[in-house]
């Protein structure tokens, strides 16, 4: 069973964008399941059965309705680190200003079952469209953060017709990693996930992301990996996780994004530097990796419908960084 926040802490959660609902709770809990059981998320958690490669899976996702509807929806796709209640400031931002905000957690993440099968892009967008087909959307606004820019850019070049608008949120796979990291095998990759201590990980995530927030804004991200170290389930969790590393090195988006012709916003943290696998790669050519608010410019330039915008001393995190400047961005863009 999926726990909800308390009205008077979602409240908290969605009014302060800092603020997470485990940021306050400082009282031991039971580990948490591998679909985050124990984890709460601010909004009334739903269920969609999906099945990919032959295998009976669930896809949760919260489905927010507008304060005031205009008659849009805007579908929020999250990062590989984070589970989706991170959404939660950009939630009440969007529902505030009309729209309905439907916010998945892809298969293999947050409280979405784990696969025993290899994650793709080709299957986590058949599944986001199974899911506006089940709640009967016909065209939808897509935001999405980090892995979810991938994946955003996977559904606009599949799904063109059921899109208005694409804000890619500080996106990783702006380059091709494959040229600069060697293949890596999933044994030595679950091997090295599962040494990773937590205060390793907040260090991990600290540097990687250049993140601006205080420790305690953190402490959700490390409890939603680490409370899950003690479930029986653990290493079903442990392979998915390594499988979404293996996914974004196999399957680049970066090639497709010049040919998307939908309206399309980059918008990028000028600090952030994320470039996954970068540790694997020779020591000669990590410097060159993840030079993301550049690379977001050079792609837009050869777009027909983009525009990147870069946000100063902001990092990977940048919606939550600089709130005000990326409500102004993502509103200036929907509205159009």
């Amino acid at each position: 069973m999926n726990r909800i926040l308390p009205a008077t802490l979602a409240a908290v959660l969605v009014t302060v964008p800092l603020s997470f609902a485990n940021a306050v709770d400082t009282a031991p809990r039971e580990p948490y399941g591998i679909a985050l059981e124990g984890f709460a998320y601010p909004y009334p958690v739903h269920l969609l059965p999906v099945v990919n490669d032959g295998e009976q899976l669930s896809m949760a996702y919260m489905d927010v309705p507008p304060a005031q509807p205009n008659g849009h929806t805007v579908v929020l796709l999250h990062g590989r680190n984070f589970p989706s209640s991170y959404w939660a400031p950009v939630i009440k931002m969007l529902s505030e200003a009309g729209y309905r905000v439907v916010v998945p957690d892809q298969i293999g993440f947050g409280k979405s079952s784990k696969p025993l099968g290899e994650l793709h892009f080709d299957n986590l967008a058949r599944n986001t469209i199974a899911l506006l087909d089940h709640l009967k959307i016909e065209k939808a606004e897509i935001v999405a953060h980090s892995l979810g820019g991938m994946l955003g850019v996977r559904i606009a070049r599949a799904y063109p017709d059921r899109l208005a608008h694409l804000v890619l949120t500080a996106p990783i796979g702006l380059e091709d990693y494959r040229f600069y990291v060697p293949p890596t095998p999933t044994e030595k990759m679950i091997e090295t996930e599962d040494k990773l201590t937590a205060d390793g990980y907040r260090k991990q995530l600290q540097t990687n992301y250049a993140i601006k927030l205080p420790p305690e804004a953190i402490t959700p991200f490390i409890d939603a990996r680490f409370n899950i170290k003690a479930s029986p389930d653990y290493p079903r969790w442990l392979r998915a996780f390594v499988s979404s590393g293996q996914m974004i090195y196999r399957e680049p988006v970066a090639h497709e994004i010049p040919l998307i012709a939908l309206p399309t916003l980059f918008i990028m943290g000028a600090d952030d530097h994320n470039a996954p696998g970068r540790p694997l790669a020779p020591e000669a050519l990590r410097a060159r990796m993840g030079q993301n608010a550049e690379l977001a410019k050079a792609l837009a330039a050869k777009m027909p419908n983009a525009r990147a915008e870069v946000i100063p001393d902001s990092g990977h995190l940048v919606f939550l960084e600089a709130p005000e400047k990326y409500r102004e961005l993502v509103l200036g863009v929907l509205g159009r």
